[in-house]
């Protein structure tokens, strides 16, 4: 069986991200497999998977920055904004130029107010809203901040059918999390009135995780590769090494002193460099969140 840790996968296409887990469980051999974020069946790139003791970062792990490499294509709408959905409206769009998507693309970078797609697992009224998409029925989803640290236009190329012509633009972008790249997709082709909808994506990085540290199913399939949890906790978040008697409040749930770390998550190792907890400076203390050894 695996030991605690983290695992850095590259998910492949058409596979769900319970598909992935489900499987890791099996290479693994433990049952104790989560993820840090889901992404799309369509969508490609690192997945983070937590193991054993490791499920616990994971709701810290999905507040951390992500990356994306995707393709917009401009002059057709589907029903769930990107290529797997059902065409709605299509229109020509010969006449949007690149300086219009420049500025378009602009003017969603930076603090902005996003609507997540119809088929997002947002809740309203105590049912998902995927959910009653799939019944055709849209709900009414309300705008929600997030922050696009970066979104660059990296090639923009043309196509045509019977109908009139198609832009495809490749983007990057460095987003917050909650961030649905999807939405970004649609909402260009709305602001340029010619519609939009996502047709590739694939991720590249979630906080410190990238795809040079990714591995793929088959790849562990040949051989179980993961970041122990002590070196999980120590790239990801800030660091302080406790004393003997913090080492033992922190294991009873205790709070310890505060440091200048920041307001966490911060990591808490023992003198001898095994992790001990994540923790939170409050005011006048530190609150341990998890602990990884308790007493």
């Amino acid at each position: 069986m695996a030991e605690s840790g983290v695992v850095v996968i590259d998910k492949p296409a058409d596979w769900t991200s319970h598909d992935v887990v489900a499987k890791t469980r099996g290479l693994a051999r433990t049952r104790r497999v989560g993820h840090a974020g889901t992404l799309d069946p369509m969508a490609t790139g690192v997945l983070v998977l937590g193991i054993e003791k490791g499920t616990k970062l994971l709701g810290h792990l999905t507040l951390t920055e992500k990356a994306y490499e995707g393709t917009v294509r401009l002059g057709l709408t589907t029903n769930t904004d990107d290529a797997e959905g059902e065409p709605r409206e299509r229109v020509d769009a010969s006449g949007v130029t690149d300086e219009a998507v420049h500025a378009v693309v602009a003017t969603l970078t930076g603090e902005i107010m996003q609507v997540p797609p119809q088929v997002s697992a947002i809740k309203v009224n105590g049912e998902r809203a995927y959910k009653s998409a799939r019944e055709g029925r849209e709900v009414a989803l309300k705008a929600r901040p997030v922050t696009i640290a970066t979104f660059a236009v990296t090639d923009i190329r043309r196509a045509a059918d019977e109908a009139g012509a198609f832009v495809d633009v490749d983007v990057s972008i460095v987003c917050s999390s909650g961030t649905y790249i999807r939405s970004l997709a649609r909402d260009m082709g709305a602001d340029l009135g010619v519609g939009g909808h996502l047709t590739a994506l694939r991720r590249t990085r979630v906080g410190p995780y990238d795809l040079t540290q990714a591995h793929t199913l088959d790849e562990l399939a040949k051989e179980f590769t993961q970041v122990p949890l002590a070196q999980a906790v120590a790239v990801a978040f800030p660091v302080r090494t406790l004393t003997e008697e913090e080492t033992r409040r922190v294991r009873n749930g205790n709070r310890i002193d505060p440091s200048g770390l920041g307001s966490g998550p911060i990591g808490l190792f023992a003198p001898d460099g095994r992790v001990i907890a994540l923790a939170e400076n409050r005011r006048d203390h530190m609150k341990p969140l998890v602990v990884f050894e308790p007493a």
